[in-house]
């Protein structure tokens, strides 16, 4: 058995490798997911060593893996409505009605559709989807550029003020932080000044300029009645969910699992006549097999470490340390958001739902809500900051530099204008 001191220094010192080498995953070469199943595997390892006791082990481990599992699932069921969606070209339904010409209205109505469609998907799958319909819109790489720029702001800026529009916010709802009403009522406001502020001046540089439609734009090869049937059963299950919770009192995964069932049967039901090789592309099994499993693992290994330094005591220590230095949540909350676009945000909120207590900070107080959006947005600063920062950095080509001298002033901006919009409404409503 390690002394307890002993105990806690390796504990933090196997995290912060792992947290290193995450936060370096593109210049070492090393995925994130081995990384953080290294250390969660690591972690526990050696604190079950060095406590000695199996059973008081066993139990910590189970409470861990039946949190963390929660979460995975519910993951796991959203991704996939999300791949069915996509594989019947569900979200043309949304893209195809766009019809103006003017460059700055097509930036305004791309950001808030961004925005609005994270919070039923999540951010990633929204970057994604929206920066494929600008590749097929514009011509120009400089206006598409700045499009996909502002597309990561709405993205995340819309992930945050919904219970299912960003892991980080999932993780608090589920949880039992924040509740899935009061997170809407809470951040709406703020985080749409988040993306209004630099979609005012970026909209102001575009002003008055023009651009024509591509030949593909808004070209789908699946039948209209697939589109609209798939993309509203799959939008309407993934809007079911949080009601879902508030009518059952079960867990959120729940829900998703309700929802892929019935996504599933519709499949099944439509698709019968169909030969097997089209068939077989548009069933949830074969989006099971495209959703992002590197990410679920990744979830898993940092969910399950970080679950390793809560029961070892080390991050109520932290909170504690945090309290008599700082001594101010908004300003430790607000650091924690700006760390967020130099290092990933889950293992950061992971962090803080186990730094601090539900008894002492309830559900929807001002500690949650504000990690909620801090954690949320921040991540916009820098263009490594998110998933869909790098997600967008992947499909435009858009370089670290180029981002920091044109975009991350004005995420930054708006970073500030929507935290203070929030702190003066939290402050109002009291």
């Amino acid at each position: 058995m390690l002394p307890g001191d002993t105990l806690l220094v390796v504990l933090v010192a196997v995290f912060v490798l792992a947290y290193l080498a995450i936060a370096l995953e593109h210049p070492i070469r090393i995925n994130k997911s081995a990384s953080a199943l290294l250390a969660a595997g690591l972690l526990w390892t050696v604190y079950a060593v060095a406590i000695g006791d199996p059973v008081r082990v066993g139990h910590e481990l189970d409470e861990t893996v039946a949190a963390t599992a929660q979460i995975i699932f519910f993951l796991m069921g959203a991704m996939t409505i999300v791949e069915v969606i996509d594989a019947h070209d569900g979200f043309e339904v949304i893209t195809s009605r766009i019809r103006t010409r003017k460059l700055t209205t097509l930036l305004v109505l791309i950001s808030f559709i961004t925005f609005f469609l994270s919070a039923v998907l999540d951010n990633l799958t929204s970057t994604i989807v929206m920066v494929s319909l600008v590749r097929k819109l514009l011509d120009r790489q400089s206006d598409r550029l700045l499009f996909a720029s502002m597309i990561v702001i709405a993205a995340n800026a819309g992930g945050a003020w919904s219970p299912i529009g960003d892991v980080t916010t999932t993780m608090l709802w589920i949880g039992g932080r924040i509740s899935a009403m009061g997170i809407v009522e809470a951040l709406f406001v703020a985080s749409a000044v988040n993306l209004a502020v630099p979609l005012f001046v970026v909209a102001l540089h575009l002003r008055g300029q023009s651009f024509a439609f591509g030949p593909d734009a808004g070209a789908s090869e699946r039948p209209a009645f697939e589109r609209n049937l798939m993309f509203t059963l799959g939008l309407a299950g993934l809007i079911f969910v949080p009601a879902f919770k508030q009518i059952t009192h079960l867990p959120p995964f729940m829900g998703i699992v309700v929802a892929l069932g019935v996504l599933w049967l519709a499949g099944e039901i439509l698709h019968r006549n169909k030969g097997p090789e089209t068939r077989q592309r548009l069933t949830v099994a074969h989006a099971l097999m495209r959703i992002d499993m590197s990410s679920i693992v990744f979830f898993l290994g940092i969910l399950l470490a970080v679950g390793t330094l809560e029961h070892a005591g080390i991050l109520a220590a932290l909170a504690n340390w945090l309290d008599r230095t700082i001594g101010r949540l908004d300003v430790i909350v607000g650091l924690l958001g700006l760390l967020s676009a130099v290092v990933d945000n889950v293992p950061l909120v992971a962090a803080s739902i186990g730094m601090y207590d539900v008894a002492k900070y309830p559900v929807d107080s001002f500690l949650w809500e504000f990690i909620a959006y801090c954690a949320g947005t921040g991540g916009s600063i820098l263009i490594i900051g998110s998933a869909a920062g790098v997600a967008a950095m992947g499909l435009e080509r858009i370089t670290f530099l180029w981002y920091l001298r044109k975009i991350s002033w004005l995420a930054l901006l708006g970073y500030i204008c929507g935290a203070v919009v929030y702190i003066a409404q939290y402050r109002l409503m009291q």
